[in-house]
Parts: C-alpha cells; sequence; structure tokens
C-alpha cells in the first residue's frame, strides 16, 4: 500500500478508536518505551494520526502478551531499533479519550539508528531530558521527567500502581 494512503488509513482507524473509547469506556493495556542512547538521550516519536506530539514509542499490549515482550516488540515496529536490557521502571493509569489506559512504562537501551517506517511514524529522533521537544502532552510532559529520573538511577519511578481490575467470580475458598 503506498505510504499516504497507509497514513490515512492509520488516520480513519485511530478516529473510529476513540468514538469507540468514549461508547464502551473500556480498560486498555498498553508499553511506553523509554529507550536510551550511548549518550543518555531518549527517543521519542511524533505518529501520523492524532495530536502530532512527540511521546514515547509503544502502543497497545496483545491479549496476554507480557509488557517486557511488548516493549522491544512497539520499539523495533514503529523505529527499527532493538531494546537491551528491558525492565519496567512504572505501572501508571491514564484517561484516554473515555478509555483507561493502564500503561507499563518501560527502559532500554535502544540498539541500532530510529528510522520512522513513514507509515505510522512520520519522524523519531533522541533527545536530551532536559531538553524534551514541544508539542508534547501535558501529562507527558508531568511525568516524563521522574520516569526519566528513575530509568537513570535504575529503579522504579514513585508513581502508586493502579488498583487490579474488579474480580467477576468470587475468590475460591480453601
Amino acid at each position: 500500500m503506498p505510504k499516504p494512503l497507509h497514513r490515512l488509513a492509520y488516520r480513519l482507524a485511530h478516529a473510529a478508536r476513540r468514538v469507540w473509547w468514549r461508547v464502551a469506556r473500556p480498560r486498555v493495556s498498553g508499553c511506553r518505551v523509554l529507550a536510551f542512547d550511548g549518550e543518555g538521550r531518549v527517543l521519542l516519536v511524533r505518529h501520523s494520526y492524532g495530536t502530532g506530539n512527540w511521546m514515547a514509542p509503544g502502543g497497545g499490549l496483545r491479549r496476554g502478551e507480557d509488557p517486557l515482550r511488548a516493549g522491544p516488540r512497539e520499539l523495533r515496529e514503529e523505529t527499527g531499533c532493538a531494546l537491551e536490557g528491558v525492565w519496567q521502571v512504572a505501572l501508571v493509569e491514564e484517561p484516554l479519550k473515555g478509555a483507561t489506559n493502564v500503561v507499563h512504562v518501560l527502559a532500554g537501551r535502544a540498539v541500532g539508528a530510529p528510522v520512522p517506517d513513514g507509515c505510522e511514524i512520520v519522524e523519531a529522533a533522541f533527545f536530551a531530558p532536559e531538553a524534551l521537544p514541544l508539542p508534547m502532552s501535558g501529562l507527558l510532559r508531568r511525568d516524563m521527567p521522574g520516569w526519566l529520573r528513575a530509568a537513570k538511577a535504575g529503579h522504579r519511578a514513585s508513581v502508586p500502581p493502579p488498583p487490579p481490575p474488579p474480580q467477576n467470580s468470587p475468590e475460591p475458598t480453601a
């Protein structure tokens, strides 16, 4: 499919997904990857759909997928980079156009030069943590510095985990 047509398909699918989120108000799970280069800069991307804001690479988890496997998969799909030494920095809950997005924030070392696919991702670049680009969502601009500090320090960010999902069946008794 030609790239301009592919980008149009992403924009249409994203618009449909936003309507679904507003109506169904689902709880979705995803990952966000803080991929660092050898100079300590973090890799950010801009999508061909949505707001055009800079954001960390990532995406939705497949049913039953381990976030520590999803992060490297998403990074490779979006930028062509591999991710080494991946670990979870934070687990956060974010509002997402009516849905609740449970996000596993992961960190690791990017291997390779980022190459946007020109379809989903139109721009990818490394940025120094003290020089993050604009535009970036207010939520991400607020949380990113803490995640970056935690990733550099090698520990989890001090963000409380989201509450567990409601149980549909009673607990078994012993």
